[in-house]
C-alpha cells in the first residue's frame, strides 16, 4: 500500500479494528488533529465510519471503523474472474470436480507448509512461520501467544473472499489445511470468521502434547 497516512491510516483500521482518534494517532505516531484531518477526508469519501460508545464517565467515545468500501480497498486477488472460473467448472465437472479441485490445492499448500515447518523447533516458531507464509499470500496475518500456552493465528483479510462466498468449501479447506500442515500433535480450531460476521478469520493453535514445545 501507499505510504502515506490515509493509506497508513486505512491499514491500521483494517489490521487491528475500530480505534478512537488517540489511539490512531499513537499507531501513526502523528498528532490528534492531524488524524482527525485524514478522518475527515476518509468519512467524506465513504471509506470510514463511527460509533459513538457511551462511557462511564463523560460524553460517548468515538470509534472509527472501514466501511464496505474500506474494506474494498484491500483487494480480493482476481475476484471477479475468480468466481466465474468456479462458475465454469461447476457447470462443467460438477460439485465433485470442484471439490476435486480445492483439495489439490489444499494437499499442494499443505505440502508446501509442511516443509517450511520442518526445521523450526517448538510450537512458537512454526506458528510465526505459518503466520509469514500465509502473510506473504496475501492474508495479513499475524499472531499471538495466549496465556494457556496456545496461539492465535490472526487474518486481517481474505485475498479469496469472492471465492470462498461463492463455494464455501475454500473456507473448509482453510481450516484442513491447517489441521494437516501442523500435524497430528497439535489441534487447530476456527475462533473467528469473515464470513460468519467476523471481522477476521482467527485459528487457535493448541499442541496436545508436552507444554515444553
Amino acid at each position: 500500500m501507499p505510504s502515506d497516512n490515509s493509506s497508513r491510516l486505512l491499514y491500521t483500521l483494517k489490521s487491528r479494528g475500530p480505534l478512537a482518534t488517540s489511539a490512531l494517532a499513537g499507531a501513526l505516531g502523528i498528532t490528534v488533529v492531524g488524524i482527525r484531518q485524514h478522518l475527515a477526508k476518509l468519512h467524506a469519501e465513504g471509506l470510514v465510519a463511527f460509533d459513538d460508545q457511551a462511557g462511564e464517565i463523560g460524553r460517548p467515545k468515538r470509534f472509527w471503523r472501514l466501511t464496505a468500501k474500506g474494506h474494498g480497498r484491500f483487494p480480493d486477488a482476481h475476484g471477479d474472474l475468480t468466481v466465474n472460473l468456479i462458475g465454469g467448472i461447476r457447470a462443467v465437472f460438477g460439485e465433485a470436480g470442484l471439490d476435486r479441485l480445492i483439495a489439490v490445492r489444499q494437499e499442494s499448500a499443505a505440502t508446501a507448509y509442511r516443509s517450511a515447518l520442518e526445521p523450526c523447533v517448538g510450537l512458537e516458531e512454526r506458528v510465526r512461520t505459518v503466520a509469514r507464509l500465509r502473510s506473504e499470500e496475501g492474508y495479513m496475518a499475524e499472531f499471538e501467544a495466549e496465556p494457556d500456552g496456545s496461539f492465535l493465528l490472526i487474518e486481517n483479510h481474505c485475498p479469496i473472499c469472492a471465492a470462498a462466498k461463492t463455494c464455501q468449501g475454500f473456507c473448509r479447506s482453510e481450516l484442513e489445511l491447517f489441521r494437516a500442515a501442523f500435524g497430528a500433535g497439535t489441534s487447530v480450531t476456527r475462533q473467528e470468521h469473515l464470513l460468519s460476521d467476523g471481522r477476521r478469520c482467527v485459528y487457535r493453535v493448541t499442541s496436545l502434547q508436552s507444554t515444553d514445545g
